[in-house]
Parts: structure tokens; C-alpha cells; sequence
């Protein structure tokens, strides 16, 4: 079952956090970027209000929650309804796909990777932007996950666990990039994006099909 409730009933909350965490936005921007192919037919599974598919140029998303979606509609993403582990979508159709800490809202995270690796076209990239639970913003969420309408409900994974899950289901080549080097109140200006992870609280991992 789609964990959308939270979406839903605080849609203004979450475009909040953009505003009130600029710097954190940015640098997460940054460190997918810093992955994501730069051509090709690209959709983001878990658009949201599209604050990152609007940025990274990605025209086309799938977003569960109707409130979000309606936002994200109108940063000019084309948005279909569904989950990740559905994807409504033809097979071999995409160039890359992304998910930005959508990976923590999924019931089964093999089901999805499976419909991204069937979706994308072959040499085709997956890329994941996330909180890695063993990092010091990881374990700051974990802690106090009960205060918060959105990761009261998560899961959270280590990088390990991602790029495990990704080799079982068939990706390969997997590179990672890192930023965030300071709690979030700490981080005042974008900071830089560093190859690997284990210092950076985000991290993006791209494997190819």
C-alpha cells in the first residue's frame, strides 16, 4: 500500500522544508547531477512536487500522491498516478530514471528496482538519491523519526544495502557520489560533491543496465 497519507495531508510542509533547507537542496541537486546523463529520455519514480525533476530538466514523472502531483503538473512535469512497484509504463522506454529518497517510502524495494531495470533500455541508468542510514543526518532521522509526519513512516538503508540490492537485480558499473557534511542546521552554503561515501549524509548511486 502507497504510504502517500503524510504527502497528502502536508504537501505545504514538505515544499517548506526546500525553502527553510536551501543549501541542502542545492547540494543534493548538485551530487545527482553530478550522475545523471545528460541526454536521453529521463523520468523520476517519486516525482513529488517535482522540485528536482524541474531542475535536472526531467520532463516526466510517476507520483503516487494526488496532492504533489497536482504541484509537480504544474512545474511542467507530465505526471502519471501510480507506485514504483507498478510502473504503468512500456518496457526499454527510458535512457535513465531517478528516485530521490523515494527509495525510503516503498513497501518493496525489490519490486521497484526490478520495474526501473525493466523500463530502462539497455545501458540505460539508474540513479538514487538518499539519507544513508549509518551517516550522522541518517542517525539524527532514525532518532527522532516519531516527530516527523514523513520519516515516522520510512525506511531507511544503508549504501551497502542499495548497491547489494541493485547487483541482485541485474545493475552494474555502480559509482557513488557524497555531499552533505554537516548536520542540516550547520549547512549554510551548497556544499561540494565528493566521489564514494561514508563522510557525506547524501548519496547518490547510479548503476547501469
Amino acid at each position: 500500500m502507497a504510504r502517500t497519507e503524510p504527502f497528502e495531508k502536508n504537501t505545504a510542509e514538505y515544499e517548506d522544508w526546500f525553502e527553510v533547507n536551501q543549501a541542502v537542496y542545492v547540494s543534493e541537486l548538485y551530487a545527482v547531477g553530478a550522475l545523471l546523463p545528460s541526454q536521453g529520455e529521463g523520468v523520476e519514480i517519486g516525482v513529488g512536487t517535482g522540485r528536482f525533476a524541474a531542475f535536472l530538466g526531467i520532463e516526466f514523472g510517476v507520483e503516487p500522491s494526488v496532492s504533489m502531483s497536482r504541484i509537480a503538473r504544474q512545474r511542467g512535469i507530465q505526471v502519471v498516478g501510480s507506485i514504483g512497484e507498478h510502473l504503468p509504463l512500456a518496457g526499454a522506454r527510458f535512457n535513465y530514471a531517478l528516485m530521490v529518497t523515494t527509495v525510503c517510502f516503498l513497501d518493496n524495494v525489490r519490486a521497484a528496482f526490478g520495474e526501473v531495470h525493466r523500463v530502462l533500455k539497455k545501458g540505460g541508468h539508474f540513479v538514487i538519491g538518499f539519507i544513508d542510514k549509518n551517516s550522522p543526518v541518517g542517525r539524527t532521522y532514525l532518532q527522532y523519526r516519531e516527530d516527523s509526519a514523513f520519516y515516522s513512516i520510512a525506511t531507511f538503508y544503508s549504501v551497502e544495502e542499495i548497491m547489494q540490492l541493485l547487483e541482485q537485480i541485474g545493475f552494474r558499473d555502480i559509482v557513488t557520489v557524497q555531499t552533505i557534511f554537516h548536520s542540516l542546521s550547520e549547512t549554510r552554503g551548497v556544499e561540494m560533491v565528493r566521489p564514494g561515501y561514508g563522510d557525506g549524509s547524501f548519496v547518490v548511486i547510479r548503476g547501469m543496465k
